[in-house]
């Protein structure tokens, strides 16, 4: 497996998911450059964490228009896996890949915390090796990361089962307290209808060693990778 892992202009956590893929999966990974026009054979694209384009216009907006994106969206077309990981998932909205906005906190402050997510969907690519209804544990950092949609397009992923991740409190509820951002319905990912792009604001690549205080992100790479092998 060959996992590409874009890199935009502003973008923090590229080599955070790089690494992640080498060293932990011990797969290949290579940096794709946002003015690439190919993927260089890549099986997988990590839309990955940071500030793209500094965040101007709004998270997303800009970088949505590189030219690597064009080759981005064809893949995902085709049924290439996608993960937008925090400001990977804005960018991944924005391009269309993913339904709904992330729009600024609720609380108009930047948040940076570890969080419990709930297992809601294990019907995708990057959620078959976890169980349903499990609890893992995550960071976020981010100021822009209120999950916002129209009713009909959330009752239609709540109904298509495309609500992958949630936030939670201890026991496992979607409680008010437990949403770090005021994402509609505690939703803190989503997934296209095939389940090959995935989007989410919490950091799994930043959740892979037990020195970093959870090695629950691994997951997500673990079914990754016995997705495409599959």
């Amino acid at each position: 497996m060959k996992v590409g892992v874009v890199s935009f202009p502003g973008s923090n956590c590229d080599e955070d998911a790089l690494l992640a893929v080498v060293e932990r999966l011990e797969e290949q990974a290579v940096l794709l450059w946002h003015k690439d026009h190919d993927l260089q054979g890549a099986d997988v694209v990590i839309l990955p964490g940071g500030f793209s384009y500094g965040d101007y216009l709004r998270a997303g907006a800009i970088a949505r228009f590189s030219p690597i994106m064009q080759e981005v969206v064809a893949h995902a077309k085709r049924g290439g896996p996608v993960i937008g990981i925090c400001n990977g998932f804005q960018i991944a909205c924005e391009a269309g890949l993913l339904p709904g906005a992330l729009l600024r906190n609720a609380s108009l402050q930047f948040r940076s915390m570890p969080v419990t997510l709930r297992v809601e969907s294990t019907d995708t690519v990057f959620t078959r090796a976890a169980t349903a209804g499990s609890r893992l544990t995550m960071p976020i950092a981010h100021g822009d990361g209120r999950y916002t949609a129209d009713d009909a397009t959330l009752d239609r992923l709540e109904g298509e089962g495309r609500v992958t991740f949630r936030y939670v409190d201890a026991a496992g509820e979607p409680t008010a307290a437990a949403n770090p951002n005021g994402s509609m319905r505690n939703i803190a990912g989503v997934a296209n209808g095939t389940g090959t792009v995935v989007g989410l604001m919490p950091h799994p690549e930043r959740a892979m060693e037990t020195l970093l205080g959870s090695t629950d992100g691994l997951v997500l790479f673990q079914s990754l990778l016995a997705g495409v092998k599959a």
